[in-house]
C-alpha cells in the first residue's frame, strides 16, 4: 500500500485533493494528513473520512522539524504532496514575515526531513520515494492584456507580493535540491482554483457569501484584472498524473484555459445565484448588482496570468475537463446546499471541532 504525506490537507485545495484521491485509489492508497490548523484549515472539510483506516490526521507546523522527521521515522512515506502555504496576497502585504517563515522556511523543513528518510548511504535515494511541491502562477509576475502571451515553464520568476515572492523563494529551493542532491521532485504551477471548501476570503467564496447577506461586493480597482481559473477537481487530477506519470525534476504548469476578469466573475456569480435560488428562498432579494462596490487597487496587484498547459498535456496527458460555465455552477450549488459550512466558517465556530474530535 503506497503511503502519502500531503501537507495542509485540511485547507481548501488540500482537501479536494484528499477526497479526490480516495475516490480514485480507495483502499489501496494511505493518507496522512498533517495541517496546523491556522485560520483556513478547517478539519470539517474531511469529516467523511474521520472513520477511515486508511486515513489520520496530525496536528504539526511544517517548520517544527521535530513534528516532520517523527512523522517520516513513524511511517514509510512513498509520497509527498507538500500544499501547506500561507496564500493570502492580502494579508502577505500586512504581514510579510509569516509568509517568509511558512512558505520558505516550511518548504526546507519538508525537504530537509524527507531528504534525511530517502538518501541512501550513496547519495541515492529510495526507489518509488517522491516529492511535489505546489505553487502558483504568480511568482511569473504579470503578464500584457493582450490575451495573447502565457505563462510558460520557463517563464523567469517576477513576483509582486510577498506572498508570491515567498512562493518563489520555496520553489527555487525545490530546484536546488533535484539539481544538488537529484532529490526525487517534481514542481506544480497553478492558476486560480475555485470549488467547494474554499475559505471566503478568497473572491468566489467571498462573493457569494456577501451576496447572500446582501453586504457590499468589493471589487479592486477598476475590476479589469485577469485570472486563468481551474476547477480544483480537475487542479487534483493533474498533481496526481504529474506524481505518477511526470518526469523527474520537472516543473509543469497546470492551468485552467479559463481567462476571466475580476468583474465578469461579479457578474456571473451574481447572475449564477438569481437563476440557482428558488423565488421563496428569502436570501434570493438580497442579491443585486447594486451590491458591487470598487475599492481602492490593490498595492502592486498584478494585471493579468495566463498559464500555457502545453507541457502537462504533452508529456503527461492532463488537460482541464471542466469548462468555467460548468464549475462556476457547481460551486455555487455546493456553498448553497452547505449554508451550515459557510455560518461556521464565518463564525470561526469550525476551529472548536479539533477540540472536540482530537482534545
Amino acid at each position: 500500500m503506497r503511503t502519502y504525506l500531503v501537507t495542509g490537507g485540511a485547507g481548501f485545495i488540500g482537501s479536494n485533493y484528499i477526497h479526490y484521491m480516495f475516490r480514485k485509489y480507495g483502499s489501496e492508497i494511505r493518507i496522512i494528513n498533517v495541517d496546523a490548523l491556522t485560520y483556513a484549515g478547517n478539519l470539517e472539510n474531511l469529516k467523511d473520512l474521520e472513520n477511515n483506516d486508511n486515513y489520520s490526521f496530525v496536528r504539526a507546523d511544517i517548520t517544527d522539524r521535530d513534528a516532520i522527521a517523527d512523522i517520516f521515522k513513524n511511517n514509510d512515506i512513498d509520497r509527498v504532496v507538500h500544499f501547506a502555504a500561507e496564500s493570502h496576497v492580502d494579508r502577505s502585504i500586512k504581514d510579510p514575515e509569516v509568509f517568509v517563515i511558512t512558505n520558505v522556511v516550511g518548504t526546507a523543513t519538508m525537504l530537509n526531513c524527507a531528504k534525511a528518510a530517502w538518501e541512501l548511504p550513496d547519495g541515492t535515494f529510495k526507489e518509488g520515494k517522491k516529492f511535489l511541491h505546489v505553487s502558483t502562477d504568480e511568482v511569473f509576475g504579470s503578464l500584457p492584456d493582450d490575451g495573447k502571451s502565457y505563462f510558460y515553464e520557463t517563464t523567469p520568476f517576477s513576483p509582486h507580493s510577498p506572498y508570491s515572492a515567498s512562493k518563489a523563494g520555496s520553489d527555487l529551493l525545490v530546484k536546488a535540491y533535484m539539481d544538488t542532491y537529484k532529490f526525487p521532485a517534481n514542481i506544480t504551477n497553478t492558476s486560480n482554483n475555485y470549488g467547494p471548501y474554499q475559505f471566503p476570503e478568497k473572491l468566489i467564496p467571498l462573493l457569494i457569501h456577501n451576496s447572500l447577506e446582501g453586504r457590499d461586493l468589493p471589487v479592486y480597482g477598476d475590476g479589469m484584472n485577469i485570472r486563468d481559473w481551474l476547477y480544483v477537481d480537475d487542479h487534483a487530477k493533474g498533481i496526481d498524473m504529474v506524481m505518477e506519470q511526470g518526469r523527474l525534476f520537472e516543473t509543469y504548469n497546470i492551468g485552467g484555459h479559463n481567462e476571466k476578469r475580476n468583474i465578469e466573475i461579479v457578474n456571473l456569480v451574481i447572475e449564477t445565484l438569481l437563476e440557482l435560488l428558488p423565488d421563496d428562498d428569502p436570501r434570493k432579494k438580497n442579491v443585486s448588482k447594486d451590491l458591487i462596490k470598487f475599492v481602492e487597487d490593490r498595492k502592486g496587484h498584478d494585471r493579468r496570468y495566463a498559464i500555457a498547459p502545453d507541457k502537462i498535456k504533452k508529456e503527461v496527458g492532463w488537460e482541464p475537463e471542466t469548462t468555467f460555465e460548468v464549475g462556476i455552477k457547481k460551486t455555487i450549488k455546493w456553498y448553497l446546499e452547505n449554508p451550515e459550512w459557510f455560518e461556521r466558517v464565518t463564525s470561526g465556530a469550525y476551529q472548536e471541532y479539533y477540540e472536540k474530535m482530537y482534545g
